[in-house]
C-alpha cells in the first residue's frame, strides 16, 4: 500500500473518530435524578411540550436539543424597600420556596426559558411584596399583622406562579424593619397600651374585692338581724343553763348563784380560783 493511501486512510478514520466522538455526546444522554428534559425536535415540529424525559439514559438524533430542568425545590430570598399605607420606606426580607411543575416542563421552557428564576419568579415575589404591604401601616406590620400580610403574599403568589407552571412551596417573611423613629414611637405607644390594660385590671380586681367585702358585711348583718330576731328569753335562759352545767364541771373552785342577778334566771358567778 502507498504512502499516500495511507494518509488517505489515515485522515478519514480521524473524521470519523472526530466524527463518532462529536455525535456520541448528542447522541447518548442520561437525565439525572431530580431532573426533567423537554425535547426540541430540529427537523420534527420544534418543541415537543408532550413528552417530558424522566431521569435515566436516553438517545436522541444529534440534531435535536435536549433542554434539561433541575425539578428540585430552589429557595429565593428577596431583601427589598416598599412602601406602607402612609408611604413610608420599610425593609422588607422575604423568603419563597419553588419548583417547576413536573408535568408542564414544555410549557415553562416555552414561556420563561431556563431562567425563569428571574424573568418569573423574581419579578412576581417583588410585586407581591410591594402591593400588600402598601395595604398596611407601620403599626399594623410592626405588631399585629404580619402574619395576615405574610398569607395574603403566599395567596397572591400562588395565582399568579401557579398560572405559570410553578408550584409554591412557602412563603416567609424573616423581617420586617421599620426606621428607628417610627420603631421607637410605636414600642413606646405599645407599652403605654399595655400599662393601661394592666391598670385597668387592677382596677377591676379591687372594684370585685369592694363588693365581695359589702356581700359579706351585708350577709353578716342579715345574720345578726335573724339572730337578734330569734333570742328570746327562753332562749337566753336556756344559754345560762346550759353554760352553768358546763362550770359545774370544771375543776377550778368557784361560787354561782342559780337565778342571777335582777331576776332574769341567769346564773351569777361570785369568784373562783
Amino acid at each position: 500500500m502507498s504512502q499516500s493511501k495511507l494518509i488517505t486512510y489515515g485522515i478519514i478514520v480521524f473524521v470519523a473518530l472526530i466524527a463518532i466522538l462529536t455525535f456520541s455526546n448528542a447522541t447518548f444522554l442520561t437525565i439525572e435524578a431530580g431532573e426533567r428534559g423537554v425535547l426540541f425536535q430540529r427537523f420534527g415540529g420544534g418543541l415537543d411540550r408532550e413528552n417530558i424525559y424522566n431521569p435515566g439514559f436516553h438517545v436522541i438524533a444529534p440534531w435535536n436539543i435536549m433542554y434539561v430542568y433541575d425539578i428540585r425545590e430552589k429557595q429565593i430570598d428577596e431583601d427589598m424597600k416598599v412602601l406602607s399605607a402612609n408611604g413610608l420606606n420599610i425593609q422588607v426580607d422575604v423568603t419563597v420556596r419553588v419548583n417547576p411543575d413536573y408535568n408542564n416542563i414544555g410549557d415553562l421552557h416555552e414561556k420563561f426559558g431556563p431562567q425563569y428564576i428571574e424573568s418569573l419568579v423574581r419579578p412576581e415575589v417583588r410585586s407581591s411584596v410591594r402591593e400588600v404591604i402598601g395595604q398596611f401601616s407601620p403599626e399594623e406590620l410592626y405588631s399585629t399583622k404580619r402574619n395576615e400580610v405574610q398569607a395574603l403574599i403566599q395567596e397572591n403568589l400562588q395565582e399568579s406562579l401557579g398560572g405559570n407552571f410553578i408550584e409554591l412551596r412557602a412563603t416567609l417573611i424573616r423581617n420586617i424593619e421599620l426606621p428607628d423613629k417610627v420603631r421607637t414611637a410605636i414600642e413606646t405607644k405599645i407599652e403605654a397600651e399595655q400599662k393601661a390594660l394592666k391598670y385597668d385590671y387592677i382596677l377591676q380586681q379591687e372594684r370585685k374585692e369592694a363588693e365581695r367585702k359589702i356581700i359579706e358585711a351585708e350577709a353578716k348583718a342579715e345574720s345578726n338581724r335573724i339572730l337578734s330576731a330569734s333570742l328570746t328569753d327562753k332562749i337566753l335562759q336556756d344559754k345560762g343553763i346550759e353554760a352553768t352545767l358546763q362550770l359545774a364541771n370544771s375543776p377550778n373552785s368557784k361560787v354561782i348563784v342559780v337565778g342571777g342577778e335582777g331576776g332574769n334566771g341567769l346564773p351569777l358567778i361570785l369568784g373562783g380560783n
